[in-house]
């Protein structure tokens, strides 16, 4: 009765996740997972707001193989169960920045293929980004995993709930469907998540506090691409 239970749970977190693009869930690392990941993080030497090449590092790739099994993500991922890219995003005083409202529209890719249709090709961190067509940016999921209190204070992630069912869109679409839909702030606790849509618009404003707000961002895609493309690294 109790495995019913959670099963019907999850089908509901699912359900609602495929309406609103987005949702948080808490406890989802250990406290002293999260201390381990603190200390790995700190040791990266990061020039600006973040860096996007880390799945390649030891630690990542366990944490990726971690979520992808926890029993409180996995039934987010159907579909989207190979880690194709972790970011890393730090917002502290030293380091303070806003994000206009957007939708993430580039993936990692192993070397440039100009005859596919992707578009908006470029080189980052020695790396190749493109922009694909809706339909396999509609299929990615990404997990936050969060090593501090985001909270409305240390610049949290802003969404617009259902807008990564708008497909690609203009700034000018972007910001009348914001208005429209309205826009929701979120709150993730230390060693919680937010899984997301990156299709989903969103945006975040500077921190106005002296609390860190540091990120692990994790992308979930198929295992294969279309068009000859290859993920740079996966997991």
């Amino acid at each position: 009765m109790q495995q019913r239970s959670i099963e019907e749970q999850e089908c509901r977190i699912a359900a609602d996740f495929d309406v609103e693009g987005f949702t948080i869930a808490t406890d989802i690392l250990s406290e002293s997972q999260c201390s381990a990941l603190g200390a790995e993080v700190a040791s990266l030497e990061v020039a600006g707001a973040g860096t996007r090449e880390l799945l390649s590092l030891g630690w990542a790739r366990l944490l990726a193989c971690e979520l992808r099994r926890h029993e409180g993500l996995a039934h987010l991922l159907k579909g989207a169960d190979t880690a194709i890219q972790c970011t890393y995003f730090s917002k502290s005083p030293a380091r303070n920045w806003l994000v206009s409202l957007h939708q993430d529209l580039s993936i990692p890719v192993k070397e440039h293929l100009p005859k596919s249709p992707c578009s908006a090709w470029s080189e980052k961190e020695g790396a190749w980004f493109c922009q694909p067509p809706v339909e396999l940016l509609s299929r990615l999921v990404a997990i936050r995993v969060h090593l501090d209190d985001s909270t409305a204070e240390n610049g949290p992630l802003r969404v617009v709930p259902g807008s990564h069912r708008l497909g690609r869109m203009s700034p000018e679409d972007a910001i009348e469907h914001r208005r429209r839909l309205g826009e929701v702030s979120c709150a993730v606790p230390r060693r919680g998540t937010l899984t997301m849509r990156p299709l989903l618009l969103h945006a975040s404003s500077k921190s106005s506090v002296d609390t860190p707000r540091r990120v692990l961002h994790f992308v979930f895609g198929p295992a294969q691409l279309p068009w000859g493309l290859r993920w740079r690294c996966t997991v």
